[in-house]
């Protein structure tokens, strides 16, 4: 008596299995439907006579991404200035190691730059002017344009500001600027080629040299004649 032959075990493409609620889809070996999930997306599916599916397409969504604008007061802008900076010259006024009018003075030119360069367009006699605003309001004591002139000679002696000619003053844009990176570090590159790349000119040494004390200024509306009223601090 003969055997049967063996079955022969039939070729060709077997279906996959569709997966129940809860299967996962990755057990199957259905990639890309595993890379839809992770992508956040549902994959379209279809089914071709093999019982294998096929991607038909990713849709991708956006959100949207609104920019916040600066709500400032006044009309003149903003500036972007250094944390570090801003608290030394609190530090150095509580020590009386700059001068009330020192720090008038940088303030004042500080936010007075043309956009973009650092520059402030302004004279001494402008900055003695816009200074004296509000003191000539009031008829209170106004600085004079003496004291604004040893202001702005210290403030260079600090490279805080240094003078770029015509009455114009460069500020220290490590310190204080009116733009965006790119035109800070365009205004870097300039200065540090006309300092034929010194790193202790400026605008790079900073002054004063600590938190000493020194002589307070206090000769606002006194008249040079007069000579200059000073007291310790």
């Amino acid at each position: 008596m003969t055997s049967d032959p063996p079955a022969r075990r039939r070729r060709g493409p077997r279906p996959v299995p569709v997966p129940t609620a809860e299967g996962n889809e990755a057990e199957y070996g259905d990639i890309l439907a595993v890379l839809g999930q992770q992508l956040g997306e549902k994959v379209a599916e279809a089914t071709d006579p093999s019982g294998r599916r096929r991607l038909k397409g990713v849709h991708f969504e956006y959100a949207a991404d609104p920019k916040a604008v600066h709500d400032m007061a006044g009309g003149a802008g903003y500036s972007l200035a250094s944390n570090w900076f801003t608290q030394l010259l609190a530090q150095l006024a509580v020590a009386n190691s700059i001068t009330k009018s020192q720090l008038c003075v940088f303030l004042f030119v500080a936010g007075g730059q043309v956009p973009g360069t650092g520059i402030t367009p302004y004279t001494q006699q402008e900055i003695t002017d816009g200074l004296n605003k509000v003191a000539g309001q009031k008829g209170g004591k106004m600085i004079t344009r003496s004291t604004v002139n040893r202001a702005v000679q210290a403030l260079c002696g600090y490279n805080w500001v240094e003078k770029a000619g015509n009455g114009r003053i460069q500020i220290n844009v490590r310190l204080w600027f009116h733009g965006n990176s790119t035109a800070q570090h365009e205004v870097l590159a300039d200065i540090a080629e006309k300092h034929a790349h010194d790193p202790e000119a400026f605008p790079y040494a900073m002054g004063p040299e600590g938190a000493h004390q020194e002589e307070l200024e206090l000769d606002f509306g006194v008249d040079e004649s007069f000579g200059t009223r000073k007291r310790t601090g």
